[in-house]
């Protein structure tokens, strides 16, 4: 369903109408136009099917009013074990340790293994990490050279992987095997049997390393993530070993990925856009509005989690069997013109910006203080830093990466400045 033109692949999208299901290129084949397929499906139809996963009873949520009732949905579940048994098979197969986490809980599990991970991600715990974020983010551009090209998503996936990492103190000669395992990891399941072959042994590996590194922290518990949820666990004594792990590896996904794909995404809008650019150079204390309106404008999460209807049902008169997949499109809701006046413009002074990139409701993002924090460092160093800073190519020619997973950000972001100045 796909063709090549002048070496690159188009989309599927002019091939489909409104009365037809939705084919899986929805998601990993959308084209350059993203936002204007989501257009045209929620003004459609804001509830509509699609063969995702493929062979699946599916559907996908693209209006805001609707995705705000559904993550609060009792009848839409989490669980893993409300899928279709051969989903459930597809991914204890390929990742038993993806199993026990929180995201994949109904209440009252749900409320207590997110209680277990909340207690290390307090607002206080992630103003203390400022300093050390801020010292991860200039030894990274310290690296860059006085001047010319450099790809900023290098540099945007270290970042917040070197972060998580400090966090929960993974020494630093373990942190590249760890980084590209959880990569792998943060695509489960694949299409394909190869891929969910490595999948399976990056999944023991991670598996193998945490479980040393808990033995290793209880005997020399610090004041890091680990022994922040080793304590509780502790305390609690109402979580098991296989949570303990899960939870980890959730925290080291969604800590790495979505927040380099904040990284990309913002930077690439504000780049494009030079009254924006300069508006927040000039005046960095806008960069709380800024990275809440790059969180809104291209969502680095661009649908949600696992939700599967536990009845027949209907969402905005479709009607939904029991069993589906219900994707819940947080980039479409966060353009959906009924709440966001001009939402396809850039606008770091938006306000008020009531996006669902970090979800909402009980299974609003942990992590989000985090990324949060890191955002507002990150996007004003770089600016301060960097002289000159532009793209290195046309917006148009940047490439986007489409993959299993529920994230979307760029494969590259040439940049290019005059002049690398020091730190402050």
């Amino acid at each position: 369903m796909t063709s090549v033109d002048d070496g690159k692949v188009v989309s599927v999208r002019k091939e489909w109408s409104p009365g037809r299901t939705l084919p899986p290129d929805f998601f990993n084949n959308p084209g350059d136009d993203v936002h204007g397929w989501d257009n045209e499906v929620r003004s459609h139809c804001p509830v509509h099917k699609i063969n995702h996963p493929p062979g699946a009873e599916a559907y996908v949520v693209a209006d805001y009013e609707t995705a705000l009732s559904a993550f609060g949905d009792p009848r839409l579940s989490k669980q893993l074990a409300a899928s279709p048994d051969w989903f459930q098979e597809q991914l204890k197969d390929a990742s038993p340790i993806l199993v026990h986490h929180m995201l994949n809980a109904d209440p009252p599990d749900h409320t207590r293994l997110r209680k277990l991970v909340s207690k290390a991600f307090t607002a206080r715990r992630m103003e203390r990490m400022r300093p050390a974020i801020q010292q991860i983010t200039d030894d990274l551009i310290d690296a860059f050279p006085e001047s010319g090209e450099v790809d900023l998503m290098t540099f945007a996936f270290d970042l917040p992987m070197n972060v998580i990492s400090e966090f929960l103190a993974i020494p630093p000669a373990d942190r590249g095997k760890v980084k590209s395992d959880v990569v792998l990891l943060s695509n489960a399941p694949y299409p394909d049997e190869e891929r969910n072959r490595l999948l399976k042994a990056a999944s023991d590996k991670v598996e193998q390393y945490l479980v040393g590194l808990l033995a290793d922290r209880r005997d020399d518990l610090g004041d890091d993530l680990v022994s922040v949820l080793i304590r509780a666990a502790d305390e609690d004594e109402v979580y098991s070993e296989e949570e303990l792990i899960s939870n980890l590896v959730l925290l080291i996904i969604a800590g790495h990925k979505t927040t380099a794909h904040l990284i990309g995404n913002g930077m690439s809008a504000l780049l494009a856009r030079p009254d924006q650019l300069e508006l927040l150079k000039a005046d960095p204390s806008l960069v709380e509005s800024a990275v809440e309106e790059f969180l809104r404008f291209e969502s680095p999460v661009f649908r949600g989690t696992l939700r599967i209807s536990t009845e027949d049902m209907e969402l905005a008169g479709v009607k939904i069997p029991k069993q589906s997949f219900v994707h819940v499109l947080l980039g479409a809701a966060n353009h959906d013109p009924a709440v966001f006046d001009n939402p396809g413009e850039l606008d770091i002074t938006r306000q008020p910006n009531r996006h669902l990139s970090f979800g909402h409701g009980p299974h609003f993002c942990a992590g989000a203080p985090l990324s949060r924090v890191e955002g507002s460092i990150v996007f004003p160093t770089l600016l301060r830093r960097l002289s000159g800073l532009r793209l290195a190519v046309a917006p148009s020619d940047l490439e986007w990466a489409f993959d299993n997973s529920t994230s979307r950000g760029l494969r590259s972001l040439p940049v290019r400045y005059d002049a690398l100045l020091p730190r402050e």
